[in-house]
């Protein structure tokens, strides 16, 4: 009995030490995730947020692979993704440098040479009409949250809808 629970304590002992020493490896990578994760809690410009949201997804599939014991593995793999990644942006570089600049792309509203049309619901008298029939309610000049803006156009929708009839009867009259 004594044998038996030797060889059990030993097997035990065998068997967490690489687990327990695994976890004291993994414990500086995990504290670098916690690290990046306290810094996002903090204020930032939209490219720091871009960048620390790299850094994060970095550390947690480092971590993450120390947590499985795959870190070998998995730096392999990533380097034959980045060499992917360089071939596809060097190809991307490319085709921006053949593509002529009148070309715009889908993406791309604002890179235009075309003369920008904006368009009116109303032309010539109809809409000087318009201007001095609409009132604009004075929390509607800047609305701070989506139920003012929404109260703000169902607002015009209701006094153009107004205005239409009204219009309409006048312009019948004349």
């Amino acid at each position: 009995m004594l044998r038996f629970t030797l060889v059990l304590l030993l097997s035990l002992l065998y068997l967490l030490s690489p687990v327990t020493h695994a976890k004291k490896r993994c414990k500086s990578l995990l504290t670098k995730l916690h690290n990046i994760q306290a810094m996002q809690r903090n204020g930032y410009s939209s490219t720091r947020g871009r960048s620390l949201r790299a850094r994060e997804d970095k550390a947690r599939d480092k971590w993450w692979q120390c947590e499985q014991g795959r870190g070998k593995k998995a730096k392999k793999k990533s380097r034959k993704k980045r060499a992917s990644k360089k071939v596809q942006h060097s190809a991307k570089a490319d085709k921006k440098k053949h593509s002529s600049r009148k070309q715009t792309s889908v993406g791309s509203p604002f890179r235009t040479s075309n003369a920008i049309v904006i368009k009116s619901n109303y032309q010539g008298d109809k809409k000087r009409a318009w201007l001095r029939y609409y009132q604009q309610p004075s929390r509607c000049q800047r609305p701070n949250n989506l139920q003012v803006f929404a109260f703000c156009s169902e607002d015009k929708q209701k006094q153009r809808a107004s205005f239409e009839d009204n219009y309409s009867i006048v312009g019948d009259a004349q």
